[in-house]
């Protein structure tokens, strides 16, 4: 045997390959055209009107009406289309202040120019000192009323549009959720959950982002913009229209450029969209993925979409440095331009020195003032990208209208239903016709069974009368009334529905059944009535017999979608929450497929009871629950075939009489030891129900799931330069472009302080008389030349540095997306298990924590190096020039530093806290959306919406001290410009005063270190994207330390080098790691050998799904040992081991992609064509896929919803069989099949069973009488064991389980 070493670091060799490979910006050459497919969403497709082409004109209509979104476009003003009054108002008041804050900028350039003129004055013609230090004092205190005003207005502007942005983008929030909620089904067919949780979170957050104060920033640089040319006029219409022609052109070129990158980042986020639905899926059904070791081809299907997103994010990063650098070359050629011309003016007599240096100045501030326009746009523009899909949403008219207070409400209800010549096809579906002139007429109270081969309409008959779609044709009526006359509401709320995959609430068990009070005479009793109503129907489904075993009983959390509840168990609940509110009418969809045989016997009493004086539709695999049914309709293609009562039909000896034959279960003759006679199996079961009522029958369950409060792990503390670190590991295989990229933004920061020498040298040269204005002309000749040619180096430079670094960042945000989807997959099952990692947030985290990482990799953190090469190199320039004057001028960096640092840890903190609210409502809203069938037909639509909205008001709230805060500490940050350049002028007029200084030594330690604390502002105002990045880096970090404890990638562990399956547990005892104080499996032994094909039975929550869980190696067991062919598999490597086995679950799990993708999904190998249609046709499923249009190409859908449950359970079971495993398990593989396709499943299973170790769990026993050894739980111990006859033989337990499952004529 192998025992390779092990490796524990974070990024495995493999994957730090595929990071400097793969992520490259081309799709892995290893993954083909199949798999290619697989990643595109039924949406594709059913968004083609080709697709209804076929059909007549009136049903292509309704079917096109159920799934179309018509497009909304959207632009800057219809972002605030769903503002109020008041948001308007204080919206206007905050970009009032902020014109008033940007246009105050350009008037320093008046306060320059005097200063200049002054200048001018004292050294040219000969000022008196006195006179001079008068304008030198006047003109600073100007500069200190500028700096007051400007700090009101922006710390007004900035809070009010941060509020409101949260405000408004929090009520589009909500309506999204409540449009969503409002939608008809077939809407859902074509949109995978994962995207709508997407838009929900990152489109929201990048439309909040749009909202806030990007728009009063770009407000702002308007106003400067246009306050520049306003000054301009007045000191020079002339000069200012000369230098406004490159203004002119850079808004013709900025305008293009930035319709290019709001198209790049919209065709970025589709990518992204469909991304989230993969994940959603993906973790929503991980216990699948782990047991099938299919986490890398899942992976490749995600990282195909993600390198989509890169290509579109690259190009939108490559535009932004583009528009960037052209902006910088137009700047400077405005003031090479602005001096040129302005020397002629001098020389010409028609414009002084101070009127020069004014009017270039502020066209040089007016342009630089446009730039900032380009990222904020930037921001407002992916805005307005991640709004289209979210408002297209919201304006949609649903068809059929949970929310619409239209229709008919009847008085009273009898239940009176007729289905008359239905036909009906499902809109994703269109070439397959399901009804056909379908007539079925259910008289009140009558209890209607419908039985037949999967797929043959009767799950659609259940979602035609809860209206989740329309028929094309036809008539349905409820007591003589079109039910699309009826209100929608009131009609769901006369009808209970039990699915055959019960949906629970990440809530208590009490609230869950409680739910199904909404919209009845008891929704708003007291609560003590509530919960004696509650305790009736959890006693009635016979769920009261492991609740009072729950830690808090009634109270206590199931989890994420009930995970924390046996199959059964979840059932039960489910029950209970229907017939809680003693609905008219009864839908059961397999309501009982999930308990086991006595459980089922009980609550199929129950629900006999509760069918009484109401109406009941009842679908059915396992007929013995049918048998007492009113009436009995046998389907086969969307057609009625028979119907009548069960002796009816048996009479007729035709298809039901077929289905009753493959159920039957092998007898033993029964003679009563006391008397000799036999004893019927009616008669046992009526004792059995008898002692059942007498609590005799011990179906009390373990206690196998206690909660216990979730302990959080011990948070490690990650520094800013850990994150930056951790940031750079993971870029290394750009590390050239990284090194390209922060060159160009080192030359983009020597930028300021270069265009503060040669600015002062210009003014300087404007400082002569008459005489010498030919040589003055030639100065500024030359220094024109100057900034031409660094017009066309900053633009280069612009170019290559935030467009480089934008493309690393892309790079480095597909490489932590699609390591974090594989470190997510590398997690144990106890990982999920806790409730912060739940698929919707995860999804959320995937989406969200990424995209943010560009705030410290991207051109934010080019733009905070330039500014950084501004600050430091405007400073050593400064004190070079003049050392005392560029010492006092220094001094005033540390208390901008300070404020701008004190604004960044302000935001960190309100910002993690404001995070975990919004994940709070994020998953809230994920998990509604991911059971939006149990969601409509429960009617809770209001009160998922009403909670929601109350969820982001409580947030909204909590938030606004932050929002207070941080703007007044960025409008100090920004206004600070003004306070030191009024010390500069003063304490430099002062130095030139008593000519210790030159005007050269006072100018460029000015511009330049006052430049540079405007560049350190303006890297302070990224303060918010830099937070988020590092809050986002160090949640990615965290994922990357977590080393999971079953570590399905280790290379640790044996691999045998022969396998003959035999499973052996030894004395096993164990308890869920979330609820470690009751115990699930105490002290379990049993053998499996080599090739024997054994059976678990027993109620449900004994413990056989987690002997399952088990030897998937999903958990450890506490005690005890777990053998494969000797060895403990604790020892053996994880993947290897899977590897080996097969699982078949319960609620069967089908990906986004084919079905022959599916299928090939349990292969670990290159399958070919045969090898799939063998697979399929042991499963029985071949033929049904060769009659679709598209066969193994037919998609099926996100969670393989386009497929019903029986077709779903049919393809799982053809994936595992293609693996061809050494272990096969199987935990109710035919639960969801007709009898007919479980007799032949059966039989390919139990031909699969040959050669190989089987393992499975039954509750209907007919489809495991064959088996080598029957084991029955109860309290996590083995109870009895045997072969089907020696266990009839002990008339025990498993003797009654088989006499409650008679078929015989009643």
């Amino acid at each position: 045997m192998a025992k390779p070493g092990r490796s524990n670091s974070s990024l495995s060799a493999e994957d730090e390959k595929r990071s400097s490979t793969s992520h490259s910006g081309t799709v892995n050459e290893n993954l083909n055209q199949e798999k290619e497919e697989s990643i595109k969403l039924p949406a594709q497709k059913a968004g083609d009107e080709d697709l209804y082409a076929h059909l007549p004109e009136h049903e292509a209509k309704i079917l096109r009406a159920q799934v179309e979104t018509p497009d909304v476009n959207v632009n800057l003003f219809s972002l605030f289309k769903y503002a109020t009054k008041t948001d308007r108002l204080l919206l206007v008041i905050a970009y009032f202040c902020a014109a008033v804050g940007g246009a105050v900028l350009p008037v320093i350039t008046i306060v320059l120019g005097q200063f200049a003129l002054a200048f001018t004055n004292y050294f040219v013609y000969g000022g008196s000192q006195e006179r001079f230090q008068h304008e030198v004092n006047k003109n600073a205190l100007y500069l200190v009323y500028l700096g007051i005003g400007s700090l009101g207005a922006i710390a007004i502007s900035t809070s009010i549009s941060v509020d409101r942005g949260e405000i408004v983008s929090s009520r589009i929030r909500a309506l999204y959720l409540r449009a969503i909620l409002r939608q008809n089904i077939g809407y859902f067919d074509n949109i995978g959950t994962g995207e709508i949780t997407k838009q929900i979170t990152a489109d929201m957050n990048q439309l909040q982002n749009g909202m806030s104060d990007k728009i009063t920033l770009v407000v702002s640089a308007m106003a400067s913009f246009f306050g520049a040319f306003v000054v301009g006029f007045i000191k020079s219409w002339a000069l200012t229209l000369i230098c406004g022609s490159g203004i002119l052109a850079m808004l013709f070129t900025v305008t293009g450029m930035v319709r290019l990158i709001v198209s790049a980042a919209k065709n970025s986020m589709i990518g992204i969209a469909k991304g989230s639905s993969i994940v959603d899926e993906v973790f929503s059904s991980v216990r699948n993925v782990q047991a099938f070791g299919i986490q890398d081809r899942l992976a490749q299907g995600y990282d195909v979409l993600l390198a989509d997103s890169e290509k579109w994010g690259a190009r939108d990063n490559l535009f932004f440095g583009s528009m960037f650098g052209i902006l910088w070359f137009y700047i400077y050629c405005i003031l090479a331009l602005g001096y040129w011309q302005g020397s002629r003016f001098i020389v010409s007599g028609d414009l002084q020195v101070n009127a020069v240096i004014t009017v270039t100045i502020a066209m040089m501030m007016g342009s630089f003032a446009f730039g900032q326009v380009g990222p904020n746009a930037r921001a407002i523009g992916a805005a307005v990208a991640a709004s289209s899909k979210v408002y297209a949403a919201i304006e949609r008219q649903s068809v059929i209208d949970s929310f619409s207070k239209d229709g008919v409400v009847l008085e009273n209800v009898h239940g009176d239903i007729e289905l008359k010549d239905v036909k009906f096809i499902y809109p994703s579906r269109p070439d397959v016709t399901i009804l056909e002139n379908f007539s079925l007429k259910v008289s009140a109270g009558q209890t209607v069974a419908l039985v037949g081969a999967s797929g043959s309409g009767k799950s659609t008959i259940i979602g035609i009368l809860e209206r989740f779609y329309q028929p094309v044709s036809g008539s349905v009526t409820i007591d003589g009334h079109e039910i699309d006359e009826v209100n929608i509401s009131w009609l769901r709320q006369q009808i209970a529905l039990v699915s055959q995959e019960p949906t629970l609430f990440s809530c208590s068990v009490y609230e869950n059944v409680a739910y199904g009070l909404i919209g009845t005479k008891y929704e708003n009793v007291s609560e003590d009535e509530k919960r004696k109503l509650v305790t009736v129907a959890c006693e009635q489904s016979n769920a009261m017999s492991f609740i009072n075993d729950l830690p808090d009983g009634l109270d206590t959390n199931v989890g994420e979608r009930g995970f924390l509840m046996s199959g059964g168990q979840k059932q039960r609940i489910a029950i209970a929450r229907a017939i809680v509110s003693n609905p008219k009418i009864l839908l059961l969809d397999e309501a009982t497929s999930a308990l086991d045989t006595k459980s089922e016997g009980i609550v199929q009493d129950a629900l006999d009871k509760a069918s009484k004086s109401r109406t009941t539709i009842v679908i059915a695999h396992r007929l013995s629950t049918i048998r007492d049914a009113d009436l009995i309709v046998v389907m086969n293609r969307g057609k009625i075939v028979e119907q009548g009562t069960h002796n009816e039909l048996l009479d007729l000896n035709g298809l039901y009489a077929e289905l009753i034959e493959a159920q039957q279960i092998t007898k033993l003759e029964v003679v009563n030891s006391a008397t000799g006679e036999e004893v019927s199996a009616v008669e046992v079961e009526q004792k059995l129900v008898i002692q059942e009522d007498s609590n005799m029958l011990g179906l009390a369950r373990t206690q196998s799931i206690k909660e216990i409060p979730h302990v959080e792990e011990s948070a490690k503390y990650y520094t800013i330069w850990s994150s930056l670190t951790f940031m750079y590991k993971l870029n290394r295989p750009e590390l050239l472009l990284l090194l390209t990229g922060f060159f160009g933004s080192f030359i983009s920061g020597l930028g300021f302080p270069l265009m503060a020498i040669f600015t002062a040298k210009c003014i300087t040269s404007f400082q002569v008389t008459p005489d010498e204005y030919d040589k003055m002309r030639h100065t500024i000749n030359m220094y024109s030349g100057f900034f031409f040619m660094m017009a066309i180096v900053e633009c280069a430079a612009s170019v290559i540095g935030m467009g480089i670094l934008g493309l690393s960042a892309q790079k480095l945000v597909h490489r932590i997306r699609y390591l974090s989807f594989k470190h997510l997959l590398r997690q144990d099952i106890a990982f999920f298990d806790r409730d912060e990692n739940s698929s919707g947030a995860i999804t959320a985290m995937l989406a969200t924590d990424a995209q943010m990482i560009e705030g410290l990799a991207g051109a934010s953190i080019g733009q905070v190096f330039t500014s950084i090469t501004t600050v430091i190199v405007g400073i050593i320039l400064g004190i070079s020039v003049s050392w005392k004057f560029g010492l006092v001028c220094t001094a005033c960096m540390p208390l901008l530093l300070a404020v701008g640092y004190a604004r960044i840890k302000f935001m960190t903190y309100f910002g993690e806290r404001t995070q975990k609210s919004f994940d709070k409502s994020a998953a809230y809203a994920a998990e509604a959306i991911g059971s939006v069938r149990t969601v409509i037909s429960l009617t809770r639509e209001q009160k998922i919406f009403a909670d929601y909205e109350d969820m982001i008001k409580r947030q909204i709230s909590a938030d606004r001290n932050s929002t207070y805060g941080s703007s007044i500490l960025y409008a100090a940050t920004m206004s600070l410009t003004f306070f030191v350049s009024a010390l500069s002028f003063w304490y430099g007029g002062s130095l030139i005063g008593k000519r210790e200084i030159g005007t050269i030594e006072f100018y460029i330690p000015t511009m330049a270190i006052i430049q540079g604390a405007q560049s350190a502002g303006i890297a302070f105002g990224l303060s918010s994207d830099i937070t988020k990045a590092r809050r986002a880096a160090q949640d990615i970090q965290k994922l990357f330390d977590t080393i999971p404890t079953i570590d399905v990638t280790s290379d640790e562990g044996i691999i045998p080098e022969t396998t003959e399956g035999t499973i052996e547990f030894e004395n096993v005892h164990f308890r869920y790691p979330t609820r470690m104080e009751v115990p699930v499996l105490r002290g379990l032994n049993l053998t499996v050998h080599k090739g024997e094909y054994i059976a678990l039975v027993g109620s449900s929550g004994c413990g056989k799904s987690t002997a399952i869980g088990l030897i998937e190696s999903f958990y450890r067991p506490h005690t005890g040992r777990i053998l494969f062919d000797g060895i403990d598999i604790s020892e053996i490597n994880v993947a290897a081991y899977r590897s080996k086995i097969a699982l078949v679950q319960q609620e069967p799990v089908l990906y986004s992609g084919s079905i022959k993708y599916n299928i090939c999904l349990g292969a670990e190998r290159d399958v070919s064509t045969e090898e799939i249609y063998d697979a399929a046709r042991q499963a029985n499923i071949h033929d049904f896929i060769m009659s679709l249009p598209d066969g193994y190409d037919t998609l099926c859908g996100s969670k393989g919803v386009l497929l019903s449950g029986g077709q779903k359970q049919r393809v799982a079971i053809a994936r595992a069989l293609i693996r061809q495993p050494a272990v096969l398990l199987l935990d109710e593989a035919t639960s969801a099949l007709d009898s007919e396709s479980e007799k032949v499943v059966q039989e390919a299973l139990d031909r699969a069973a040959k050669g190989r170790t089987t393992i499975a769990i039954a509750h209907r026993l007919s489809t495991i009488q064959k088996a080598d050894k029957i084991y029955v739980l109860e309290n996590g111990k083995v109870l009895e064991s045997g072969t089907h006859q020696e266990l009839l033989a002990n008339r025990s337990k498993y003797y009654e389980l088989v006499q409650l499952q008679a078929l015989e004529k009643t």
